[in-house]
């Protein structure tokens, strides 16, 4: 079963076995093939403006051994990563997010954000059932409302409404290829999915608030 390594600056969410993974990550974009899901806690120093990010974090993999890997970058420190597992049936799904809200956003608006670290909601998704191409679009849309529901349930006010998220969100999903068309919310797949999801994000929105709280009350 699929399983996560803190290694800071990194996080390795091995899958266990190579799967189809579909993301829109910075280095392996689309529908890969990927035995692991990345991320790489980075700082301002790390990412100068005159940096190519590509050949950094390419360099980077490197070093690592990992030029295979779906990787996420983000400026949340990766200690305070969420996960959960649910099932539904014999659908089993792991979720693991980093959810930092320095960049939040409500959709639909924009607010200049150029002065701040960059904070993300990062969310990989390993499914133990195998998916069809379309059904792998569609696990993909449960994951983005299942972030999105339990974002705005933390009810972080922004000035142009509740947050749904971050201006720099991304989002991996794992499966092994299969049969499976469909993923919806009707679906043993979908339900899975959403809980898992929903609850690690939550978990780690509940997590950052506390957090900026408590930084807030220390400075006053």
């Amino acid at each position: 079963m699929s399983r996560v390594t803190l290694d800071r600056p990194w996080l390795e969410f091995d899958l266990c076995a190579d799967m189809q993974v579909l993301s829109w990550s910075v280095n392996r974009p689309g529908i890969v093939r990927a035995r692991r899901i990345l991320w790489r806690e980075v700082r301002n120093s790390d990412l100068p403006a005159e940096l190519d990010v590509d050949d950094w974090l390419t360099r980077e993999l490197h070093l690592r051994g990992a030029g295979d890997a779906v990787t996420l970058l983000t400026s949340r420190d990766i200690r305070f990563f969420t996960e959960c597992r649910a099932s539904a049936g014999d659908v089993m799904a792991h979720a693991v997010s980093t959810v930092g809200f320095s960049n939040a956003e409500r959709v639909g608006h924009r607010i200049d954000r150029s002065d701040k670290d960059w904070g993300t909601i990062n969310v990989a998704l390993c499914l133990n059932c195998g998916l069809t191409e379309t059904a792998l679009l569609e696990a993909m849309s449960v994951v983005v409302q299942a972030r999105t529901a339990a974002v705005m349930d933390v009810n972080l006010a922004l000035t142009s409404g509740i947050a749904t998220g971050t201006g720099t969100d991304c989002v991996a999903v794992a499966s092994p290829t299969g049969k499976a068309r469909y993923a919806g919310l009707h679906t043993e797949i979908g339900e899975a999915t959403g809980r898992a999801v929903y609850t690690a994000v939550l978990d780690g929105a509940r997590q950052w608030i506390a957090n900026n709280r408590k930084a807030e009350n220390a400075g006053s």
